[in-house]
């Protein structure tokens, strides 16, 4: 598993649907420089899990863009699946209501290129291209900076959904160190003390917790 921590957040031009219903050709992550971008990645559309998923970043979205934070999310779909899927309500395990972008993967590079692919692929001895596993991605969660740099990943096996809340504490993490130059020791939440990151720093938060 690469980690992507540090580095530049791999660029992307796909189609996407986005405010629910329009699908839009060259949709790139780079069109997002100077905001946060929450980027991340589901399994399948017309599933289980996934849809909990995709509304509770929708119930949480205001939050996310009081904090400058775009939400995009990704499967290896394609954007006609996408477009389906938001026609459907919720009641009958649709997405409808979701306005954030669905980007549609379907050549799997983007998957492959943060490196949340799941399956295996190759070539046989016949110089055919063979697969083992369903080529979906993991429940990938990826925190980028408002320069491009990727500064939280997390990623969750297929059955595994994720906590949005963490998501947005994050962001708070990041954007009180940015602001305040002091790190966040564990369990820190917004409002919470930071700490200097000096030997007297550590021992002054450490008496006081």
């Amino acid at each position: 598993m690469a980690v992507l921590v540090g580095k530049q957040a791999p660029d992307f031009n796909a189609a996407a649907v986005i405010n629910g219903e329009e699908i839009v050709e060259n949709f790139s992550l780079s069109q997002f420089r100077g905001k946060y971008v929450v980027l991340f990645f589901y399994p399948k559309d017309f599933t289980f899990v996934c849809p909990t998923e995709l509304h509770a970043f929708q119930a949480k979205l205001d939050e996310f863009k009081s904090r400058n934070v775009e939400v995009i999310a990704v499967s290896t779909d394609t954007e006609q699946s996408h477009w389906g899927w938001l026609q459907l309500s919720k009641d009958n395990g649709g997405i409808q209501g979701i306005t954030y972008p669905i980007v549609a993967d379907t050549n799997k590079t983007i998957s492959h290129n943060y490196d949340v692919l799941a399956g295996q692929w190759g070539y046989n001895e016949n110089d055919e291209l063979v697969a083992e596993g369903e080529l979906v991605a993991y429940r990938g969660l990826f925190l980028i900076d408002t320069e491009g740099v990727v500064r939280h990943q997390l990623v969750n096996d297929l059955p595994l959904g994720r906590n949005v809340d963490e998501a947005l504490r994050m962001i708070d993490a990041l954007q009180f160190f940015e602001e305040k130059g002091e790190v966040c020791p564990a369990n820190w939440n917004k409002g919470s003390e930071g700490l200097t990151a000096t030997h007297d720093g550590i021992a002054d938060y450490l008496s006081k917790n």
